[in-house]
Formats: C-alpha cells, structure tokens, sequence
C-alpha cells in the first residue's frame, strides 16, 4: 500500500490517517491471536486475570505471537510506514491492552524526540465517540506552532485537571474528531498528537504497533535512551523472541538497530523489578 499526494499532505497537517477496512479480511484472526497472546500470560496484567478495574497492557505485544509479528511485513503497513518515515525505520515496539475507562488527553513525548515517530492502532471491538474511540485533536501535533505549543501547556500527561483548571470543561468536552472504528480497521497517528478516549466498556481491546525514523550514527546514546523506556515494563530484549526468530532480511532491516543497542536492558530491569511491584500498565 502506498499513500497519495493528499494523504501525505492530511497527515502532515492533521497528523493522523485512518484506513477503514484495511485488515478487514484479517480481523477475525488478528482477534484470535490477540486472546491467544494474552491467555499464554495469564490473562491480565502481569499474569493475573483482568480485573475489569485497571488497564492490563503487555510489552511488546505482537512480538509475542508468529501470526502477529508478521503484520510488520504486511505491505499495507510497511507501505504506509515506508512513505512516512522511510525504508529504513524502526519497529520500536508494541502494546496489548485490556482498557478500563477513559484515557486523559496526552500526547506519547510531545517534542521529546527529533526523530519522528508514528503508532498503528488495531481496534478489536466496535468502538464509537462515546464508547472509548480515539479521539484527536488535529494539528495539535505541529511542533513550534503556537495552538499546539498551548494544547501542550494544558495538557501534559501528568496533569489531569489541567483541562477543568484552564478552560473549565471536561475532558470529553474538547473539540476534537472522534476516530469511530471497527474491528479491520487501521488508525494511524504521530506521537505528538493530542489524543484521548471516553466511555467504553471494562475490556476494551486493543493493540499498536510504534514505529520511528532510523537514528542517525551520531545519536546512538539517545537511542540507547529511548531503548531503556521499555525497562518500565520489564523488557530485557528490545523485542520478544518470535519476533526475532521469525525475522527475514526485511523485517530485521527494522530491527537490527536497536538490537544492536539493548545490551543494557538485563542489569535495568533486573534494579526495576526490586523498585516496582509490576510492570507498568501505560
């Protein structure tokens, strides 16, 4: 798959796409081997069974399973990631998620990093505006822009009554475009958008895969940085074992710079788990 002249130009002024149907066809397998990957861990978080009272996540995700690890050679993905951050990026990860609630409005590192970087979304259940979709704010990703410099001074991720503290409405409240969905749709976004979700069930399913531009040679010890996030979530290897073992030659073209950057993972997680009593859950 690859993207017109006025889907490049949607992305780079709105900063998401969405693909209805893309994996229609696939949407019943890619359901089955969601469960399956979560019944082979217990269920829930950290290998307890979900509690339909917080989110259960587990990291990486897809890497866990042959059938999912594969959708990273799917040419509807690694079209659309190719024409967006090109031939060389990176896979960075995965997540598998049971969501409980609403999600606040954040962005995933706004101008954390110059590399940009981009999340794939698999939504498993029908989810509409009111029932824990995505929504989006867009534009709010466009770094040095003064509305998203602003978004960004009222909705850092750690600050959730900043929205009822500055505007005085709630977080649902927010004009934004609600991403309705079904399940074989794909959704797109940059890291930097303003995103959220309200309402919904106990067990929302839902996955993404993440995806960065290639860091320049000069820039390994940041990547080496960025490759630590995944301590929080007790991940010695940058990426799970059938993902690596099932790897051809163009799939490990997105892999082999951060494995070749993860040796310092085993000695932090090791110190993590003596400080955290689970993984994390976002």
């Amino acid at each position: 798959m690859t993207l017109s002249d006025q889907q490049l130009a949607f992305f780079e002024t709105f900063g998401y796409l969405t693909f209805p149907g893309a994996f229609a066809d696939e949407a019943e397998r890619i359901t089955e081997e969601f469960e399956r990957v979560w019944a082979a861990h217990g269920g829930g978080h950290n290998r307890q069974a979900h509690d339909h009272e917080r989110r259960s996540a587990l990291v990486p995700f897809i890497d866990q399973n042959e059938y999912l690890s594969a959708l990273l050679d799917d040419p509807r993905i690694d079209g659309v990631v190719s024409a967006l951050l090109g031939d060389d990026y990176n896979y960075t990860g995965s997540d598998g998620n049971f969501y409980v609630g609403d999600t606040r409005w954040h962005s995933d590192g706004f101008a954390r990093m110059k590399y940009r970087s981009i999340k794939i979304a698999f939504y498993l259940d029908p989810v509409t505006r009111d029932s824990g979709c995505l929504r989006v704010i867009p534009g709010s990703h466009i770094r040095g822009d003064g509305y998203a410099e602003g978004l960004q001074e009222i909705m850092p991720s750690s600050r959730s009554a900043s929205l009822e503290e500055h505007l005085g409405i709630d977080g649902r409240d927010v004009p934004a475009v609600a991403l309705e969905s079904q399940p074989g749709d794909m959704v797109l976004f940059i890291h930097d958008l303003k995103h959220a979700s309200f309402g919904g069930g106990t067990r929302r399913r839902m996955f993404t895969i993440n995806m960065s531009q290639r860091f320049h040679d000069d820039d390994l010890e940041a990547l080496r940085e960025d490759v630590a996030t995944m301590v929080r979530f007790w991940a010695e290897r940058a990426y799970g074992d059938a993902m690596i073992r099932t790897a051809g030659p163009g799939r490990m073209r997105h892999l082999e710079q951060r494995l070749a950057n993860d040796d310092h993972l085993p000695e932090l997680v090791r110190q993590a788990r003596e400080e955290m009593s689970e993984p994390s859950r976002s």
